[in-house]
Order: C-alpha cells, then sequence, then structure tokens
C-alpha cells in the first residue's frame, strides 16, 4: 500500500495533487453535500486522510476494477464516492447487527495498526484480535472457548494465590502458559457466542479470519485495498488499508456506530444466551452442532497443579507400619 509520504518518493507530487483535486467535491468550501457524507466524514475527510491512495498497478485485484477511479504515478486511486457508498452501506449493516443484540469482532493482525485497532474496540465495548488469528477461532468455537476457560482459571488462581505451595518450575510453566493464552485471547475471553458481524482490516491478510466467517454465514465488512478479493465480503470498504489515518478514520466511523447503536438498542432483558459450539468437518463440507469432533480424544498429560496436588496428598498420607 502507498500512503502519501510513498507517492511522493515515487516523484507523483503533481500526479498526486492532480488527483486530489479530481477527487474532491466539486465545492471544496464543504465537506460534500448530504449525499456525500456518512454521519461526520465526507468525501473532504476521506481525501485529507489518504482514503484514496491504492497499491501499485503490478499489485492489484482485477475484481476491485469497479473501485478504482484512475491510474497516477504507478498506483491506482480509490473512487471515494463510492468508498463513501459502502461506508453508508456498512453503517447500516453495524447498526442493525448491534441493536439486534449481536457483537462485533475487529480483526487487524497490522503491526502498526493492531494498537489502534485494539483502541477503538475496546472503546466502542466489542471484542477484537490483534495478533495472530487462531485456526478456527470461529469455526471451531468449542475449542477456543475451552482455552478461554483455561485462561480464567489460571488469572483466577494468580489472583487468589493458589500456585503459592507450587515448586518455582511448576508456577514458571503456568505463567508461561497464561502469557500464551493471554496474548491471543485477551479480546475474545468475554466472547460468549460468535459474534454477529466480523470487522476486518486487509481482508487479503486476514483471509482465513474472513473463510471462516464466510463459512458460518457471518457478515463481513473490511477495509478493502485495491488487491483485495471482494466477493467474500458482504461489504467491502475501498480504501487504503495501510495507513494509520485512513483506517483510523474509518474504524472510527464503525466503532462511533457501535456505541450510538447500543444505545438505541433496547435494554436486555437478561444475560446473553450462551453460544452455541460449532465444529466445521473439513471432510463433509459442514456444521456439527455440539462442538464436539467424532473422534477418539487423546489422553493428555496431567496439568502442573494436578501434579501438585497429587504430590501433596502423597506426603500427607502416612506409610503403612
Amino acid at each position: 500500500m502507498a500512503d502519501t509520504a510513498t507517492v511522493q518518493n515515487t516523484g507523483s507530487d503533481d500526479a498526486a495533487a492532480e488527483a486530489a483535486a479530481e477527487a474532491a467535491p466539486s465545492s471544496p468550501s464543504t465537506n460534500g453535500t448530504a449525499e456525500e457524507t456518512t454521519g461526520e466524514v465526507g468525501i473532504v475527510d476521506l481525501l485529507k486522510a489518504g482514503v484514496h491512495f491504492g497499491h501499485q498497478t503490478s499489485r492489484w485485484n482485477p475484481k476491485m476494477r469497479k473501485y478504482i477511479f484512475a491510474e497516477r504515478g504507478g498506483i491506482y486511486l480509490i473512487d471515494l464516492k463510492k468508498t463513501l457508498k459502502e461506508l453508508k452501506r456498512a453503517v447500516e449493516l453495524v447498526r442493525e447487527t448491534v441493536t439486534k443484540g449481536g457483537s462485533v469482532l475487529f480483526v487487524c493482525t497490522k503491526r502498526q495498526l493492531a494498537g489502534l485497532i485494539r483502541e477503538e474496540a475496546i472503546r466502542s465495548g466489542s471484542f477484537f484480535v490483534t495478533e495472530r488469528w487462531l485456526g478456527g477461532t470461529l469455526t471451531n468455537f468449542q475449542t477456543i472457548k475451552m482455552n478461554i476457560q483455561r485462561l480464567k482459571e489460571l488469572e483466577r488462581g494468580a489472583e487468589e494465590r493458589a500456585f503459592e505451595h507450587y515448586t518455582k518450575k511448576e508456577k514458571l510453566i503456568l505463567e508461561r502458559e497464561q502469557a500464551k493464552l493471554n496474548r491471543y485471547l485477551d479480546g475474545i475471553k468475554d466472547m460468549n457466542r460468535l459474534p454477529g458481524l466480523v470487522f476486518v482490516v486487509d481482508p487479503r491478510k486476514e483471509e482465513i479470519a474472513v473463510r471462516e466467517a464466510h463459512r458460518l454465514n457471518i457478515p463481513v465488512v473490511a477495509i478493502a485495498d485495491t488487491n483485495a478479493d471482494p466477493d467474500l465480503l458482504t461489504v467491502p470498504i475501498a480504501g487504503n488499508d495501510d495507513a494509520i489515518r485512513s483506517v483510523g478514520l474509518i474504524t472510527g466511523v464503525i466503532a462511533d456506530t457501535i456505541e450510538a447503536a447500543k444505545r438505541e438498542a433496547p435494554a436486555q432483558a437478561g444475560p446473553a444466551k450462551e453460544a452455541q459450539a460449532y465444529t466445521y468437518s473439513t471432510d463433509k463440507g459442514g456444521m456439527a452442532q455440539g462442538g464436539e469432533p467424532d473422534r477418539r480424544r487423546r489422553r493428555r498429560k496431567p496439568k502442573p497443579e494436578v501434579i501438585a496436588k497429587r504430590r501433596q496428598k502423597d506426603s500427607a498420607t502416612p506409610s503403612p507400619a
């Protein structure tokens, strides 16, 4: 992805300026007409954030052709009117999902954007994945829930100082296990059911997450650059998926929509129902309800705390005379 600075370094200053003038609304003193805005965001805001800068012409997906405005200096420029149109569709879909009680899962594993996505997800009370996507997070949700339960057990044990009598090595093993689980599951450890919608930054990089959501018929809203495949996306928001300002602007709109929808949604009568767990069968190509795959379970080695309790019990048992 090329941001504003990258375009200038390629010697296309004049081309970028020309493209900006062409992509801007006819009245530069306004933020666009009512038809050219989404809430507080209009075409001028998208332009200033560099949303219109696509990838190099050698790195593109022909399926994104209809979202491309022009080619300047070896990069594609995105049609911001179409971006704004898709952003409006995304806002409506997010509002509808949240109003009906569904949750939104933010997915972005790019290092330079992880902090931003995490912040917006937390602000809107949503779930997020900013580390490596664990295969089966959606299609094998029952196993993920077991890992989440294990993480909560370790956190509770640490808070209650339940591991004080363990050996130094056993404590170290538990600490490492907790750190690893927390790294990958921290953003979804309170997700008791499958999300109602998945918001993705760069669907090409997050292809596994997109395909899992597609298999489960979970709507996917994504910031899609000119190298993305829009076929698996419910709403592809064509735009720069690398620049912080571009991603921050669009993600902020999604987060604001979630917050507003939660205020508008009627109060829940009770806690959300426990999720139905599904296991995706690659052999059968379908979903099995119940969460447990039809195969024999492998016998696992006892956990360190179990071994420690056994040792403590054995040492307390008096030896026969």
